[in-house]
């Protein structure tokens, strides 16, 4: 299974960097839809697309209103678009508002309430995590292959959340700011990189790759963590058209 990171900024693009946009052409599956949405069209490789939102805010689901360019000239059976059912509501009635988008867009919103099954006999399901305006998680497994999607929220080795990432082939965690901004990502419910690299240990991952990543940092090594990789050493900091095999 290959994963394409279409978007690995987090809050707004970058020279180098468009906001969270994942995406697994071999099933059809998005995750998140920021401003990197638009790479999807060079990559649609089924008949069917399922989006899955972690949440609303404006760089996860910019790229929604690209759909009609995404999808021009290609027959697709069924483009779906998934997230808690509130957070459908709000896509609707402010990013795709009559006054803002006057056309309707050509998707099936879907409520997640439950695992969703996937292509190729596998599973998505949903977890809550802890943000300003709620997100959620996910972790997505097929016979052999397993991952987890983890943005916008503050890591902790203890954090809830690592029961339902325990032991997956690759983590993808988001890791906004370095360390030493910790009171800055406490309040805007973000991770610092330590914090990252001591959960992915926790939950006894084997790999982990970070994005999400602050847009004004333009280092070859973002969160410094060349300082410590030694912590979680399968560690690698996830750049655009990015591909990893899991």
């Amino acid at each position: 299974m290959k994963l394409h990171f279409l978007g690995t900024a987090g809050y707004h693009p970058s020279e180098t960097r468009h906001t969270s946009c994942l995406m697994l052409p071999e099933v059809g599956v998005v995750l998140d839809a920021g401003s990197g949405m638009f790479r999807v069209r060079e990559r649609l490789a089924t008949d069917t697309l399922d989006i899955f939102l972690s949440h609303v805010h404006l760089d996860h689901v910019w790229g929604v209103s690209f759909l009609f360019d995404i999808l021009y000239g290609k027959k697709m059976a069924g483009v779906r678009i998934h997230a808690e059912a509130e957070k459908l509501a709000a896509l609707q009635t402010h990013l795709l508002a009559e006054i803002l988008f006057p056309a309707q867009l050509p998707f099936e919103p879907r409520p997640l309430d439950g695992p969703v099954p996937l292509r190729d006999g596998g599973r998505l399901t949903h977890f809550p995590l802890d943000h300003p305006g709620g997100t959620v998680g996910f972790r997505l497994e097929w016979p052999g292959h397993s991952m987890a999607y983890i943005t916008d929220t503050t890591a902790r080795a203890d954090a809830p959340y690592v029961k339902q990432v325990r032991g997956v082939d690759l983590l993808v965690h988001e890791c906004n700011f370095p360390d030493g901004s910790e009171e800055w990502a406490e309040k805007t419910g973000h991770s610092c990189l330590k914090s990252v690299l001591e959960l992915a240990k926790a939950a006894g991952v084997k790999r982990l790759v970070l994005t999400h990543i602050d847009p004004l940092i333009a280092d070859d090594d973002p969160l410094r963590l060349a300082e410590s990789r030694h912590l979680f050493p399968r560690t690698e900091i996830a750049q655009d058209l990015m591909e990893v095999e899991f």
